[in-house]
């Protein structure tokens, strides 16, 4: 069976976005893409949402070549762009970037995906993670925690039938102030 991983920046008030999908918070220094990066690296196959992959395949696949990319930023463009990658949406008619297009269930496709053979999977996108989340399919959380209030938005975690318990697996503090915090479902 694979590992379901979610992981997101998220502000210190718990939101993946400020009010209007603004994301101007989460301005990420070399160690947080080097983390992601190898996150990425140790991932088989993304899961994304219609709106993160759409901010997402908007900039990444040529991020590499922009004026300024740091080599942080470059590697992690490289891996995103080649990283097989499932996109749940019943609104956009054809993806690209190494990605193949979910009209289905979300949740139904996601189960069938796990119970297969292979390495982890990630899965971004709130509203995605959220119908995984009430599931009880993650298995792990990553957050990487920025220290800035935006007082709303779109929140990381969803509304839950039941409580999940979960282990603190691993804490530390990146110089940029970022706090990344890891935690495995426990069963």
């Amino acid at each position: 069976m694979r590992k379901l991983i979610y992981g997101m920046n998220v502000t210190l008030d718990g939101y993946t976005a400020a009010p209007g999908d603004d994301i101007g918070w989460s301005v990420p220094s070399d160690e947080l893409f080097r983390f992601w990066s190898d996150q990425l690296q140790a991932t088989e196959l993304s899961l994304y949402g219609r709106k993160l992959w759409r901010t997402m395949s908007s900039y990444w696949p040529t991020a590499d070549r922009q004026p300024g990319a740091t080599p942080a930023e470059t590697e992690f463009a490289r891996r995103w762009r080649d990283m097989p990658k499932a996109v749940f949406s019943s609104t956009i008619g054809e993806v690209d970037w190494n990605t193949r297009l979910v009209t289905g269930d979300a949740v139904a496709e996601i189960t069938r995906l796990k119970a297969g053979d292979g390495g982890p999977m990630d899965i971004a996108g709130a509203t995605l993670a959220g119908a995984a989340m009430r599931a009880g399919l993650i298995d792990e959380y990553v957050l990487a925690t920025a220290p800035v209030l935006v007082g709303g938005g779109t929140p990381f975690f969803t509304a839950l039938d039941s409580w999940v318990n979960l282990n603190l697996v691993e804490t530390r503090t990146l110089p940029c102030g970022v706090v990344l915090t890891r935690y495995e479902t426990r069963r």
